[in-house]
């Protein structure tokens, strides 16, 4: 392969593009960087990710699950709880999980409690319930938090993940406590919430 990569942006033009703070020059160099490798990437998106207007920090931090190192964990780990913006603490739960579920775990499950924003709870719900050797029991303390939630498309996210527990677990404890916390939820009063506890118990 040869060394250089047309596509390849030049550096310093990115750099000076994604400090302007303009979404209009910033995002399309943020988009340009999945040409570059980590190393180089990296310290751009973390730049980017200083930058006042929600949109560049929100894509810089979607760009960090994509450019992967150990400086990008450590600014999104901050960003997940300090960004004022629920989208851009969303994108960084996002680009945690990217880095492994056994490591992003403790990060996303504090942030979950501490986190009333909807956006950041179901993005959060949705990073953890799709990872496939991801332990039953973390999904269930997940779950319990999750349907006990004042918003709806939270519960309802909740609801999805106890159904996939007692999809999975069988006649383990953890799949009984996770069916019988579904049965409670039948009588919830959004539709939508009893829409999915009722699919998860035929599905089960």
């Amino acid at each position: 392969m040869s060394e250089t990569d047309p596509q390849k942006p030049d550096l310093d033009t990115v750099r000076l593009a994604i400090a302007s703070g303009d979404p209009v020059k910033a995002m399309p160099a943020i988009t340009q960087l999945r040409h570059c490798s980590d190393a180089e990437a990296v310290p751009l998106l973390v730049l980017g990710t200083q930058q006042k207007p929600f949109l560049v920090r929100s894509l810089s931090c979607s760009g960090l699950g994509y450019k992967r190192t150990e400086q990008g964990w450590a600014v999104l780990s901050e960003l997940i709880t300090a960004d004022e913006d629920p989208n851009v603490r969303a994108e960084a739960a996002n680009s945690l999980a990217s880095y492994g579920v056994e490591r992003a775990w403790p990060l996303l499950f504090s942030a979950f409690e501490a986190d009333n924003a909807w956006l950041v709870r179901c993005s959060i719900l949705s990073a953890l319930a799709e990872q496939p050797g991801i332990d039953l029991g973390w999904l269930l303390e997940l779950a319990t938090l999750a349907v006990a939630d004042a918003d709806g498309i939270v519960r309802v996210s909740g609801a999805e993940i106890l159904s996939r527990i007692v999809r999975e677990g069988g006649n383990d404890p953890i799949a009984l406590q996770a069916r019988s916390l579904l049965q409670s939820l039948q009588q919830d009063s959004d539709h939508r919430v009893v829409a999915a506890v009722l699919n998860g118990l035929q599905s089960s």
